[in-house]
């Protein structure tokens, strides 16, 4: 079919059109190709800016290239809390979990004082008595069983003079005491409770102080043969004579008034073993 002239021009275009669209969409597809093309990397380019600053001291080595968080850090994890030891611990409730203090322990003291009888007790017996307080230049006047009681007349440098047979024997071998103690009693921090233990060999008389307040509750508790009197301050006896109601073994009762309370033992003749345990709360 014939074409007019009007027609080839349009047709003429539109090929000229279509041909300036496949010429650009190949332009620009060849772009796209070669920006996708992987260039090598130089060591620079991993290189953080802050690396390539100089550093603050020049003859210091260069230091690690800083890397960028890209992620928040991880908090850091705690660390296992050591345990507490025994002494870092509040201290015990008083009353309820303190350990109980122990009783303190007395005892009459057996030097620095006056010696009126004392046993003999020699490890190997008999025991010889002398003329002169000493071994050399001295005689044996006399010898003297174990268990033997002496009257006591001197003291003099570890010697004894006995009346009967009259001579000087070895303080040593032989056991004595005081014949007149007085001592007070002191309990231990936090404790409440003593043990009263000694000996009287021959006549004498050991009294034993203890501080007490009023409606404060005393117990005595009797360990040997004789129950001690115990004497208010004033003087007067807080529990009947044990020596004339019988065998006391123990007393508890309240304190009336405040003030020093004496417990006291009293020996006639040869002396006796005592021992009692007291509380006061």
């Amino acid at each position: 079919m014939p074409f007019t002239s009007t027609q080839i021009i349009i047709t003429g275009l539109a090929g000229l059109a279509t041909a300036v669209g496949v010429a650009a969409a190949t332009i620009q597809s060849g772009a796209i190709q070669q920006s996708n093309v992987a260039l090598p990397e130089s060591p620079a380019a991993v290189r953080n800016e802050i690396s390539l600053l100089p550093a603050n001291n020049p003859e210091s080595e260069p230091a690690e290239p800083l890397q960028v968080e890209t992620q928040p850090a991880e908090a850091p994890k705690s660390q296992p809390q050591p345990a507490k030891s025994a002494a870092l611990q509040p201290p015990l409730i008083a009353g309820f979990s303190q350990q109980k203090v122990a009783p303190v322990v007395v005892t009459p003291p057996n030097s620095g004082c006056k010696i009126s009888m004392a046993v003999v007790s020699d490890p190997n017996p008999p025991l010889n008595v002398r003329s002169h307080p000493q071994v050399s230049d001295s005689k044996i006047v006399g010898k003297l069983k174990n268990n033997t009681f002496v009257s006591i007349a001197e003291e003099q440098n570890g010697w004894l003079r006995i009346t009967e047979p009259p001579g000087w024997i070895a303080k040593n071998r032989t056991e004595s005491s005081c014949s007149n103690v007085n001592q007070q009693i002191n309990f231990l921090t936090g404790g409440d409770e003593a043990i009263v233990k000694g000996r009287i060999i021959g006549g004498g008389t050991h009294s034993y102080k203890i501080r007490a307040a009023k409606n404060q509750t005393m117990t005595v508790k009797n360990r040997k043969d004789v129950f001690p009197q115990i004497i208010t301050p004033s003087g007067k006896l807080l529990v009947e004579d044990p020596n004339t109601q019988g065998k006391k073994t123990e007393w508890t009762g309240k304190i009336p008034v405040t003030g020093n309370y004496t417990f006291q033992l009293d020996s006639n003749f040869r002396g006796y073993e005592y021992e009692f345990y007291v509380r006061v709360r």
